[in-house]
């Protein structure tokens, strides 16, 4: 059974996901601030949390920084559930530290898929490390590896929530020039990464089938 933090200054919202998690399969441990989840992750190792943005004092951006520049707490999944919209500024600057961002309100069937889908890339891209570690893959390249597999497929599914949000084929819709440029860098960023990524999984396959 995974464990599975709730953290929301709302003790509504908070007592709303743990029932639901609950339902699921879970193991919910709620938290109704930052610095209470901080406090429970000093003595509990969570599968993975559930982190609002929009709280006080310490918000869910600050509170995300704390868990990933802290070592005992920086590889656990972290991800983002909140009414707030993505900006491409946030896209670009926590992208690398979180797993998904979930807009609420949520479906039960919608929260699960998302955890699963968090999880078993968590699993996947575990075995696909250990597995070119064995073959004997360059180690820089095994690391380069990891990091690329979890990246790609997090800045894909950010970027589809910037280009749902921010239409740039809609006329109707008035958006910046600033924004339009970040979307258009971040999806170009993401083509170079994805040939990076392929790149690599072509070189390991090779590696493998020597073995």
């Amino acid at each position: 059974m995974y464990t599975i933090l709730v953290v929301d200054d709302s003790p509504f919202i908070v007592d709303v996901f743990v029932t639901m998690l609950e339902r699921g399969g879970y193991r919910a441990i709620a938290s109704y601030s930052g610095q209470e989840a901080l406090d429970i992750l000093k003595d509990v190792t969570p599968d993975l949390i559930l982190l609002d943005i929009m709280m006080e004092p310490m918000d869910g951006w600050e509170t995300l920084e704390h868990i990933k520049n802290t070592a005992e707490t920086k590889e656990i999944p972290v991800l983002m559930l909140t009414a707030k919209q993505l900006t491409p500024d946030e896209a670009q600057e926590y992208g690398s530290y979180i797993e998904d961002y979930v807009l609420k309100p949520i479906t039960h069937r919608e929260l699960y898929d998302t955890i699963e889908h968090v999880l078993n890339r968590k699993n996947t891209i575990k075995l696909d490390i250990e597995a070119a570690k064995k073959a004997g893959f360059d180690q820089k390249l095994v690391e380069e590896y990891g990091r690329l597999s979890k990246n790609v497929d997090v800045n894909k599914r950010l970027l589809k929530i910037l280009e749902t949000t921010y239409d740039l084929h809609d006329s109707k819709i008035k958006v910046s020039e600033k924004i339009s440029h970040a979307i258009k860098n971040m999806a170009s960023a993401i083509k170079g990464q994805e040939d990076r990524l392929d790149s690599i999984r072509n070189d390991l396959g090779r590696v493998l089938e020597e073995k």
